[in-house]
């Protein structure tokens, strides 16, 4: 990829995914700020209890309990400082996605640094406790990474590639 998206040059289909990955990550960043905001000035540890009950949610379940128990934790400020997080990283998550679906270097080399910036708080989450889940996550990020390290390259390789044809002109 070395030119934006144009009507006669098809879109980079990995891209397309992963600006989809992006773009649902973004949905429920948005779903967590907007839970952590119904959640001011209520019991926080009856109101998950009883969303946990109506989604026939096991209480038995480790991340469920997990939940419940640290629910007790939450008050009104960390709610708000919870909401305000969630919805920031929605709205990066929701960049990262336009940039990559219109092709844009900025696009990647944002999605690249994010991705990176998130490796060794990942892998630190599975030295502390294995889960598939985890592994897949860290799995699909490192994909993520690898593909657009190399769009990058080639995308510096194509501008110096240019910039020397042009200096060769001149």
């Amino acid at each position: 990829m070395t030119e934006p998206h144009t009507a006669g040059h098809p879109h980079n289909r990995w891209l397309v995914l992963i600006a989809a990955y992006k773009a649902l990550q973004a949905g429920l960043f948005v779903l967590i700020g907007f839970g952590a905001l119904h959640l001011l000035h209520k019991d926080a540890a009856d109101e998950l209890a009883d969303l946990a009950g109506y989604l026939h949610f096991n209480s038995e379940w480790r991340l469920v309990d997990f939940i419940l128990d640290k629910a007790e934790l939450l008050n009104d400020p960390l709610l708000r400082r919870i909401g305000a997080a969630a919805f920031s990283y929605a709205g990066l998550s929701l960049a990262e996605g336009i940039g990559l679906y219109l092709e844009k270097a900025w696009g990647e080399y944002l999605t690249l640094a994010i991705t990176a910036s998130f490796l060794p708080w990942e892998i630190f989450e599975i030295a502390h406790r294995l889960t598939l889940t985890r592994v897949g996550l860290l799995a699909i990020n490192i994909l993520v990474l690898l593909y657009l390290s190399k769009l990058v390259v080639e995308l510096r390789r194509e501008r110096h590639r240019v910039a020397a044809a042009l200096h060769q002109h001149s």
